[in-house]
């Protein structure tokens, strides 16, 4: 394919499980945010009363404090000190707090078998955290985690995650095939601006043959070439079956690194809203 090239990188997944023998495959082309010729076919606008939890019809919680595969430090909770609407929005708060063996906390949510989607658009309107050690993210994974194989080769799509080291960047990656390789590329505010000052609208556009990143309506990356093995599935697979949204704030972890005297918690990320588009 043309503009593309494979590099060895070193970027950590927030999935099942991490490689440091992965390979990178970019294609750029910046241009605007596809026409809005879908139909929304699920939403969040996060409007019930404040100090509520998040939606139980939409939303599952994740829990633990395993490490989930890349060294984090924090235990994900059900508590309501740690996902909980404020203002119409949606917030998950990470917190200095020991507990279950951990000493930070925080939350992941996701939305698998109430909400699960195959070429779409995704938006979703948020403010992120931004402290060394801190790692927000939204991201998809298959509904049949094992549709294709263990990961990487079924697939992981993520939307944004930004480190706390780099406040000012996000990144949006596919993890995929075997042997693990990822197409990744990051998206920069102007000089001295975060991520942490104001709200910006990050859209996944997923079609059948190629996924897109915006921010803002820019495109900052567009991907049209993956697999799952060397002699398993053709393309499109493995992002030809459905995936399910996931939204969380690590804390730690292999690619952040640990927090340190400069970190400030607790550390909020604010989810305007997420909306769903398909075709009509």
């Amino acid at each position: 394919m043309k503009n593309v090239f494979v590099i060895p990188i070193f970027i950590f997944t927030m999935g099942c499980m991490t490689s440091s023998h992965s390979s990178s495959i970019t294609n750029i082309n910046i241009s605007q945010s596809p026409t809005n010729s879908k139909t929304l076919v699920w939403a969040d606008e996060f409007d019930q009363p404040d100090g509520s939890p998040p939606d139980h019809t939409k939303w599952n919680y994740s829990i633990g404090g395993s490490g989930w595969g890349n060294s984090e430090l924090e235990c994900y909770t059900n508590s309501i000190e740690n996902s909980y609407i404020r203002n119409g929005m949606l917030i998950i708060e990470a917190k200095k707090d020991r507990y279950m063996g951990c000493d930070y906390t925080s939350a992941r949510l996701n939305s698998l078998v109430k909400g699960s989607w195959k070429y779409c658009r995704i938006e979703i309107r948020a403010k992120l955290p931004s402290t060394q050690g801190i790692w927000p993210a939204i991201w998809m994974l298959p509904t049949n985690i094992t549709h294709y194989g263990n990961w990487p080769v079924s697939g992981e799509i993520d939307i944004m995650e930004l480190v706390g080291k780099e406040p000012g960047s996000v990144y949006g990656t596919l993890h995929f095939g075997n042997p693990h390789t990822q197409i990744s590329t990051h998206y920069d505010l102007p000089a001295d601006s975060t991520f942490a000052d104001g709200f910006h609208i990050f859209t996944l556009d997923w079609q059948p043959t190629q996924i897109s990143w915006y921010v803002d309506g820019n495109l900052y990356q567009t991907a049209n070439q993956w697999f799952t093995s060397m002699e398993d599935s053709p393309f499109p697979a493995p992002f030809d079956v459905d995936f399910y949204l996931l939204l969380n704030v690590a804390v730690g972890g292999n690619w952040p690194g640990r927090p340190d005297s400069t970190s400030v918690f607790p550390q909020r990320m604010y989810i305007d809203y997420v909306r769903i588009y398909q075709e009509k």
